[in-house]
């Protein structure tokens, strides 16, 4: 009995050191974003505030449109959202719960398109985007998004798990395939589609190459992009830095808490039958 304490208590202390080791950079973004200037960029820095700036955060908004830059952030990202909540149930609902031909060739390319790299495919969807002259736009920011395979996999693993007894007795009652999967089947897949929309949304909120390509006037850049603009050539003041960033990451950090639990029942929920 006292050895399965004592190593139950050496598993939480090794837990708990590496939640510390995981959580510290986020934390001391956070102390760096009210130290003065000369503090911030002390030699040894400090590592803990010896003062406290809020002022720092005023000062950005001052510096740098990032109410903006926020703004768009959370428009873009909740377009994509949105979307790929659409396109991946109405997919994964066709794959999982509907006969055709050829159902499973198709859905093979899905789940290969999956190994592609983003990079293989940023030039061509570039070249799309200039073609379509959505260069500096919110179509150009958020349609080559609106679909993705990795939810379509996702809810179609979950909308497996539905038993087939449900779909007869709605079919019984005079139920069809749209009437079944609005009142039914996404009802029933509340954490899966908790789950893809928080990680949806996080993965957009933080995208940072395919804005920086394609976005040109300060007015469309997103938040990514636009704390990169309170860096100067000349000088910089880290403070001001890691106040943008704060900015930032507390959105993004807010959802990911308050979703956490949700994002975990759903990929589990997901991974259970194939």
């Amino acid at each position: 009995m006292k050895k399965h304490i004592a190593r139950q208590a050496a598993v939480y202390l090794i837990l708990i050191a590496a939640a510390v080791f995981a959580l510290y950079p986020v934390v001391y973004s956070f102390f760096l974003s009210v130290m003065k200037p000369e503090e911030a960029s002390a030699f040894p820095p400090s590592i803990v505030p010896h003062s406290f700036n809020p002022a720092n955060f005023i000062d950005v908004f001052g510096i740098v449109p990032i109410a903006a830059f926020i703004g768009n952030t959370f428009l873009v990202s909740g377009i994509v959202m949105i979307g790929q909540l659409i396109t991946a149930s109405l997919a994964a609902y066709a794959f999982a719960k509907m006969d055709f031909k050829g159902k499973g060739f198709i859905f093979s390319l899905f789940v290969a398109s999956m190994m592609v790299p983003w990079e293989v495919t940023m030039i061509p969807n570039y070249l799309t985007v200039r073609s379509l002259n959505w260069l500096d736009t919110y179509q150009g920011l958020t349609v080559p998004f609106l679909a993705t395979a990795f939810g379509t996999f996702l809810l179609r693993q979950f909308f497996l798990q539905l038993p087939k007894e449900l779909y007869e007795a709605a079919r019984m009652d005079g139920c069809g395939h749209i009437r079944y999967f609005l009142l039914h089947v996404l009802p029933l897949s509340r954490p899966a589609i908790g789950t893809l929309a928080v990680y949806s949304f996080l993965n957009t909120y933080n995208s940072y190459l395919w804005p920086l390509l394609i976005t040109n006037s300060e007015m469309m850049r997103t938040v990514q992009i636009g704390i990169s603009m309170l860096e100067f050539q000349e000088s910089t003041s880290w403070n001001l830095v890691f106040a943008g960033i704060t900015l930032v990451i507390l959105p993004s950090l807010l959802l990911l808490i308050f979703g956490l639990k949700q994002l975990v029942r759903g990929m589990s929920a997901g991974a259970l039958k194939g």
